[in-house]
């Protein structure tokens, strides 16, 4: 076991974004070699089909930075048609680390002010991020639900495989990983 300071440190903000990113986009390459009548599937206390889940899921990503700084991708999902899965990974890609920068500049007092149409509301920042994270962790569950009833194996998104995929996670012999 190791041990952390009093104050903690930013690599565990920076892993929580990586892991929704590489989920994200894990899910996104799996959809992709689905058919169409796949992607248009639904669960009963889904969202929608796994097409329009994806594409809310991203477009939910550039919105909460929208909120936060203004600033869009270079190519932004525009359009009610559905995007391509190509357009979406670099969309997703560019709202991971826009939102990974986001959430390393969010401090306790840190508030987003918004105005729309006459009407103001604010919150704190942290309160956006941790709807972030909550809000793509949801509806990639209800997409793997979906999946799971079409009779196919979801792709493994969870923390666990990430560290695998990444290498992060590593076995050995007791006693060969000592320092």
């Amino acid at each position: 076991m190791t041990h952390a300071d009093a104050h903690g440190d930013a690599s565990v903000v920076a892993a929580l974004f990586a892991h929704n990113t590489w989920a994200n986009l894990k899910l996104l390459d799996f959809c992709a070699q689905v058919s169409d009548a796949q992607l248009d599937a639904t669960a009963i206390g889904g969202y929608g089909s796994i097409r329009a889940t994806l594409s809310h899921i991203i477009r939910a990503e550039v919105s909460y930075v929208e909120r936060v700084s203004g600033t869009r991708p270079p190519r932004p999902l525009a359009g009610e048609q559905p995007p391509s899965f190509a357009l979406l990974q670099e969309v997703a890609r560019w709202a991971g680390d826009e939102l990974l920068q986001l959430a390393l500049s969010a401090r306790k007092d840190t508030i987003v002010r918004e105005r729309e149409q006459g009407q103001v509301c604010e919150y704190p920042l942290a309160s956006l991020i941790v709807q972030e994270v909550t809000h793509a962790t949801e509806h990639r569950t209800q997409i793997a639900t979906i999946i799971t009833q079409l009779g196919m194996e979801p792709p493994d998104l969870s923390t666990w495989q990430y560290m695998v995929e990444t290498g992060e996670f590593r076995e050995f012999a007791e006693g060969e990983g000592d320092a």
